[in-house]
């Protein structure tokens, strides 16, 4: 079970229900070193100035804001706890919405909330209301010296807290439309291959083909055992688009029917 990596109070009305925050997932990403190529041998990470490339230790080393331009102002741990400590150690919580009125682009990272020992029934309330009434808290949260706006949701009878991104942290899109005219047949064509390709969501069914391909990779190449390099597509002919459409349809149709039929016996 991963370590609490944050403590303290979920506040809605008067009511408050202590807990510890656990990180919800793990990343599988393969991680590299940086080598030596002579020897491959690790490099390590050497903290130095760097007007001078003279080595400071980490004893010395402290945290700081550029408030001007080379104009640097150190933080220390005392500073910290001239901050509202209720602040740090509160969920508050501002509003219940509907979730599906929060766009995913605005997710960060999800957290797990576990009650604190003598809080299992306000908790328990609290996931039941969400569940029963279908509402996310909007909440915001400091979590290691930033303030997160969040939500709080029940899944699978447990609170998941999932920081945020603020409205002015996401960037807009640049318009993509251009001069490109889109005709009714066309349209109505891309709407069935969405339907035939349509699904129940299945997570178990998705997995990082790309990175068990890099692993086994990595020990061939361990092993000396080299696989032969891939060969490259060849590049795709441009086609006619309702061309395209027309034949991933009647492609998809017979898939579709099978995905149908398996949805109506379960």
């Amino acid at each position: 079970m991963p370590r609490p990596i944050w403590s303290g109070t979920i506040s809605f009305g008067l009511v408050s229900v202590p807990v510890r925050m656990v990180s919800a997932t793990q990343s599988k990403e393969l991680r590299f070193h940086f080598l030596d190529k002579r020897d491959l041998q690790p490099i390590g990470y050497d903290k130095v100035r760097r007007g001078s490339g003279e080595h400071v230790d980490s004893d010395d080393v402290v945290r700081g804001f550029e408030v001007d331009k080379g104009r640097f102002v150190p933080l220390e741990d005392e500073d910290l706890d001239r901050l509202d400590i209720e602040l740090t150690r509160t969920i508050d919580i501002c509003d219940f919405v509907d979730l599906d009125e929060i766009d995913p682009i605005y997710f960060r990272k999800a957290y797990y909330l576990e009650p604190q020992e003598g809080a299992e029934k306000p908790y328990r309330l609290l996931v039941r209301a969400l569940e029963e009434t279908g509402k996310v808290a909007v909440a915001k949260v400091v979590i290691r010296n930033k303030q997160h706006l969040a939500s709080l949701r029940a899944w699978n009878g447990t609170l998941v807290l999932e920081t945020m991104y603020y409205a002015d942290e996401v960037r807009q899109p640049e318009q993509a439309d251009g001069d490109a005219k889109l005709r009714k047949p066309e349209v109505e064509m891309a709407k069935s291959l969405v339907e035939n390709l349509s699904a129940d969501f299945d997570p178990s069914k998705y997995d990082d083909t790309y990175r068990k391909e890099l692993l086994e990779l990595l020990r061939a190449k361990a092993e000396g055992e080299l696989p032969p390099p891939a060969e490259e597509e060849p590049e795709g002919e441009v086609v006619d688009l309702m061309s395209a459409l027309r034949e991933s349809v009647e492609r998809t149709q017979k898939k579709s029917g099978g995905r149908k039929r398996a949805r109506k016996a379960s």
